[in-house]
């Protein structure tokens, strides 16, 4: 079993603590729980996307539909990361609290579809999902296929509507893209209603998601906080732990489910 510093320890086991006597659990995830399956985040000072690119120019609703060749230009190297990563201890040791119980609900701000791929259920994908494409034109909506992503992979080429051949987008939430209405009602229900939110991986910058560990806490959950980086909601999380969320959130399992 990994091997802590003490106060990484002690939280560790205030955590398991918390949440085995508490019922409603909820888990808020962001880029922070992939990057360990070789997924790049969009915000790191140093390795971010968004230090190589602006996002307005290629990641933006209007950028999409001005220039989708852009688009698909930025996306091809990212969707070959996607689509061929696969779920890391985080993951796993997620879906094993939800399996159990501990957890009720994932809210995750990625897209990369990994907490299924560890068998989680109940996830709420806030800023969307890679899973299904929509027509531009008659909105009819897509599988995302393997047949698609190898020719976006290896050809390059832009997926189009098998009905009338328009371009199809990717049903992700874009910059100037509004959120899901559904998921994102579900998502604040779910906050509202929660015992407890553990935080895992995000940096909680990105507005308007970054704002459920808020309204969280102002329902009167407890709110832990386990993240490589100081967020401006350290100060109000009862537990906070600074550390690697592969080597943290099994462990904290082990804790949780046998003490």
């Amino acid at each position: 079993m990994e091997s802590f510093p003490v106060e990484i320890d002690e939280a560790i086991q205030q955590t398991a603590k918390i949440m085995r006597l508490k019922s409603r659990g909820v888990a808020f995830t962001g880029a922070g729980i992939s990057t360990p399956s070789g997924i790049p985040d969009f915000r790191s000072p140093e390795h971010g996307l968004w230090t190589q690119y602006r996002p307005m120019e290629v990641a933006s609703l209007t950028a999409f539909r001005s220039h989708p060749d852009k688009f698909y230009s930025w996306l091809r190297p990212l969707a070959q990361k996607l689509f061929s990563a696969q779920p890391n201890e985080a993951h796993h040791a997620l879906a094993k609290l939800e399996e159990k119980e501990n957890i009720q609900t994932i809210i995750t701000q990625n897209i990369d579809n990994l907490h299924q791929k560890a068998g989680s259920e109940n996830v709420l994908e806030v800023h969307g999902s890679l899973k299904t494409l929509s027509c531009t034109a008659c909105h009819q909506q897509t599988q995302t296929t393997e047949d698609l992503i190898i020719s976006l992979i290896d050809e390059g080429n832009i997926p189009r509507c098998r009905e009338c051949g328009a371009v199809l987008k990717p049903d992700v939430v874009l910059f100037e893209e509004q959120l899901p209405v559904q998921t994102w009602e579900k998502a604040e229900t779910t906050t509202r209603n929660s015992d407890y939110m553990l935080v895992v991986g995000s940096s909680l910058t990105v507005q308007p998601v970054s704002s459920l560990p808020q309204k969280a806490v102002a329902s009167g959950a407890t709110l832990m906080i386990i993240n490589q980086t100081e967020t401006h909601m350290d100060d109000q999380a009862q537990v906070l732990i600074h550390g690697d969320v592969a080597n943290v959130l099994p462990v904290l399992t082990q804790k949780v489910l046998y003490g």
